[in-house]
């Protein structure tokens, strides 16, 4: 089995946990990868440690015994940008809206695996360094180990898919890319239903989920290769969309 990244690089993770088994292992886990791991076993025990250090990133269960983890992430969001990511039971689907769309970063439903916590603090903190909760760039390039590619140019409005060696440019509609351009802007992050549908359409549409699914569906038929099977555009059930990509170079 291939050995797991040591990327911590010394970054302090606020780690709000009340099962003690679990933030053993998330302790053990992080601090052999490198991470700072500073434990917190309540909302009161989190909120002291939040602000007498902040921490780089905040790793937050949302079941504690005095309270829901998502009042502390509107708290925390209320006077500082740092990246939160969400630990979620199974079946909670509404807790991990609410706390996406009160500012949570990310989320990891229970149980979850220790390559995909890393992955998911890596993006976290990358985009802290960036100090935006969006990349403010005009052009994306992504590939997967197949060396199939996706290129987004959002100055020039123009999208271009690579399968097998051959480019070629893909028509978006204004709609189309729009949502592209949101979910390539927050690439690695999941957007809410409300997020894109607020971002792309308005206020006003904050509620039409299945207006949102329609255009899903058409972006995929346009840029993935199997359709069916999305590589690129991912559904989170119940929550909303992840653009998962590896960026080129």
């Amino acid at each position: 089995m291939a050995e797991l990244p040591t990327d911590g690089n010394g970054a302090r993770v606020l780690l709000v946990e009340d099962e003690a088994p679990i933030r053993r292992f998330l302790q053990s886990t992080l601090a052999s990868r490198g991470y700072v791991v500073v434990e917190a076993r309540t909302l009161a025990e989190a909120r002291l440690s939040v602000t007498a250090r902040p921490p780089e990133v905040l790793l937050l269960d949302l079941g504690l015994p005095d309270g829901c983890g998502i009042d502390l992430v509107r708290e925390v969001r209320g006077w500082s940008p740092l990246p939160i990511v969400v630990l979620s039971a199974r079946g909670q689907e509404q807790d991990k809206v609410a706390a996406l769309d009160a500012g949570a970063d990310d989320y990891l439903t229970k149980p979850f695996g220790v390559p995909e916590l890393l992955a998911r603090l890596r993006v976290a903190l990358r985009h802290a360094a960036r100090g935006e909760t969006g990349d403010v760039r005009s052009a994306w390039s992504w590939r997967d180990e197949r060396d199939q590619a996706l290129r987004l140019d959002a100055a020039l409005h123009r999208c271009w898919r690579r399968v097998a060696g051959n480019e070629t440019e893909v028509r978006l509609t204004p709609t189309e890319f729009r949502l592209l351009h949101c979910l390539a802007r927050h690439h690695g992050k999941v957007l809410t239903h409300t997020h894109l549908l607020r971002e792309v359409w308005g206020p006003q549409h904050d509620g039409d989920v299945a207006y949102l699914r329609v255009y899903m569906g058409q972006l995929r038929q346009k840029l993935e290769p199997e359709p069916a099977r999305p590589r690129w555009l991912l559904t989170e059930p119940g929550v909303g969309y992840r653009m998962e990509v590896a960026e080129d170079g």
